[in-house]
């Protein structure tokens, strides 16, 4: 059986997959890559069929051992000292390690046949929320490599553009709840700087700013929650809800984030200066 060892997982290194879609009625989350353009492209580098399972490596710090010929590609945030966006052999016996990244956060490590663990739900993703999928890669973890893909796509380099590592503009839209805020509330949400708080995660990115005036007071029953929802809790700063988010919530939604910027989210780092814009 062919294979990749994992010497050492860095921070955070999950393995993911396009998640456990259409199950939020079963109260199933969908999970999956957090920055879907950067984990697809490392599929398609590498001639993988669609929804192939890779490696999601946080920040860095991975060091994988090639227990085979094998072919990889490694997109989304820039690490030092391994290639990016080009379908690269790593011979036997070969070693990748990944440096820290020069901007975003996360990074995808794709290999041609995909990471092939069992299937939970219909998917190979990591939930760190519900615990669903596999656990997050440990060091000395052996992960099997599948035999099933399709032909390489004749391609040497990717030419796309790294995460920004500066502040970063996310356009929004009013979510269901925008009424449970002051219109002051809402243009301090679409004007103000906010900070990317270092409790953030897979679940969410939380923002630290000044707090959102609010028009209701109470609690809310809780809803369906989506990817991109911008929730409100107490604290009145916004959390943005990213792959591992719950299928409900009880906070108000008062904007979401629009679908070409997601991903921008899932690369912010903490202390990075963020902008909702209102569209």
């Amino acid at each position: 059986m062919t294979s990749l060892t994992v010497l050492e997982p860095g921070p955070l290194a999950t393995i993911q997959d396009r998640g456990r879609a259409g199950q939020a009625a079963l109260g199933v989350p969908t999970s999956g890559a957090c920055d879907r353009a950067a984990y697809e492209l490392a599929n398609r580098l590498v001639g993988n069929h669609q929804g192939a399972a890779a490696i999601e490596v946080t920040f860095g710090g991975l060091l994988v051992h090639a227990d085979a010929d094998l072919v990889v590609a490694i997109t989304g945030a820039p690490c030092s000292g391994v290639p990016l966006n080009a379908p690269t052999t790593l011979r036997a016996g070969e070693l990748l390690r990944f440096g820290p990244p020069r901007t975003g956060l996360r990074t995808y490590l794709a290999v041609r046949g995909g990471i092939d663990v069992p299937p939970v739900l219909g998917s190979r993703s990591t939930d760190l929320l519900s615990g669903l999928g596999p656990t997050p890669i440990a060091a000395n973890q052996t992960l099997p490599v599948g035999c099933s893909f399709a032909p390489m796509p004749g391609v040497d380099l990717a030419p796309v553009a790294d995460p920004a590592g500066g502040e970063v503009a996310v356009r929004v839209t009013p979510g269901p709840r925008r009424d449970w805020f002051t219109d002051a509330g809402w243009s301090s949400l679409v004007t103000q700087t906010y900070e990317v708080s270092s409790n953030s995660n897979r679940v969410g990115v939380r923002l630290d700013g000044e707090p959102l005036e609010r028009a209701r007071t109470g609690e809310l029953a809780s809803e369906g929650m989506a990817r991109g929802a911008i929730q409100i809790p107490p604290s009145g700063t916004p959390v943005i809800f990213l792959a591992d988010h719950p299928v409900t919530g009880g906070y108000p939604v008062i904007a979401y984030v629009t679908e070409p910027d997601l991903d921008a989210c899932a690369q912010v780092r903490p202390g990075q200066s963020v902008r909702l814009v209102n569209v």
